[in-house]
């Protein structure tokens, strides 16, 4: 009978133990591509955000509440990330992070915003942010913001007038493709091919050969990380040579990696680099390498803004409510200064679109080298 009273009471000690420290935490959610065609993004984002969950908990938490995170794999499939995002709100988290795919972001964003939990996510679609839906928050440009940039860059700079437009054949590409062809008609830039490829997709010899025989000023190239160092490394077999232009897929640093030579001269608008020459960005980039040797995309850097968005705007309420933090991150602007985890200032607008500098970069040597630092969209 004693034993029995006294592993009743160990029991029930651990139960409370186990209840004190669930109201003691701030619970965040994250479901990623940690598998499949997606899984450099999603363990990118992981291991950014793992990191400053790290660094944030080793000072004390968030208002004095330490950070519970957990991850779930969509494995790329966006059927899987609505099951896995679903068994998250249903442990009703503080927050939602992620997904990284746009095709995923849409069939779960509705389920956050019915659940009132914010939602920051890493797709970059243009339509993602235009549905409404005030739950919703970016960790980088969307493609409304990045594409005029882009070619803008291509006639202005560039002094092209054909060009040919390569992009992936789901959410991510078809937005991304759709807004710069927009682009290209305001500034009278003639495509001359406009070639859609598959995600996974492995050849890319009958693209390349396409290409070539349109004979483009310049190629604007939009597709996956994987897919984007297999097509560099094709045209480079064929002996093509024109200005290859993208957004931050085309020039990450997982795309370096596995193109190798093949990337180089590669050039790109990217709202996160590791290379940027912003002290708080290599104090970050020297920090991750340590920790998981070696040297992340801009994946890691967005997995890392979410969860220092997270700290500051909690600490301005002053209070952990899911309702109040996402009408409080609209307009709320974030400088560096007061939270230095967010790397650069940057401001959120009624849409959960985000607003900092960006850069214009260009592969040498096997690394990002910024040509130009892009200012603010705002004042």
């Amino acid at each position: 009978m004693r034993t029995l009273m006294i592993a009743s009471a160990l029991a029930l000690g651990a139960a409370l133990a186990s209840q004190a420290f669930a109201a003691d935490t701030i619970k965040l959610r994250d479901v990623a591509e940690l598998s499949g065609g997606g899984a450099t993004v999603g363990t990118n984002f992981k291991n950014g955000a793992d990191l400053a969950v790290e660094e944030i908990n080793a000072k004390g938490g968030i208002l004095g509440h330490k950070i519970d995170l957990t991850h779930a794999d969509t494995q790329s499939v966006p059927g899987i990330a609505r099951a896995q995002v679903q068994k998250a709100l249903d442990e009703k988290p503080y927050v939602l992070l992620g997904p990284g795919y746009s095709g995923s972001v849409k069939v779960v964003a509705s389920l956050a915003a019915k659940a009132e939990i914010p939602e920051i996510i890493g797709g970059e679609a243009a339509e993602l942010t235009q549905m409404g839906n005030p739950y919703l928050f970016r960790t980088s440009f969307g493609q409304q913001s990045t594409m005029p940039k882009v070619a803008r860059y291509i006639h202005d700079d560039l002094k092209a007038k054909t060009v040919a437009v390569i992009w992936v054949n789901n959410d991510f590409g078809k937005g991304g493709r759709d807004t710069i062809l927009k682009e290209f008609a305001k500034l009278g830039v003639k495509v001359v091919a406009d070639q859609s490829t598959e995600a996974g997709q492995a050849d890319f010899a009958a693209d390349v050969a396409k290409m070539k025989e349109a004979k483009p000023d310049a190629a604007f190239i939009y597709l996956n990380e994987e897919e984007s160092a297999r097509i560099l490394k094709e045209i480079k077999k064929q002996g093509l040579k024109l200005p290859l232009i993208g957004e931050t897929t085309l020039v990450g640093q997982k795309v370096i990696d596995l193109a190798g030579d093949a990337a180089e001269g590669a050039m790109g608008h990217v709202g996160l680099t590791t290379d940027a020459p912003v002290p708080a960005i290599q104090k970050f980039r020297d920090a991750f390498k340590a920790k998981y040797n070696y040297v992340p995309d801009h994946n890691g850097i967005k997995g890392y803004l979410a969860i220092y968005v997270i700290k500051a705007v909690t600490e301005k309420m002053g209070k952990i409510d899911s309702k109040l933090f996402a009408k409080t991150l609209h307009g709320m602007t974030i400088k560096a200064a007061d939270e230095p985890g967010i790397l650069m200032d940057v401001t959120y607008d009624e849409h959960g679109d985000i607003d900092r500098q960006g850069f214009l970069v260009e592969v040498k040597n096997g690394k990002q080298v910024v040509k130009q630092i892009l200012p603010k969209l705002g004042k």
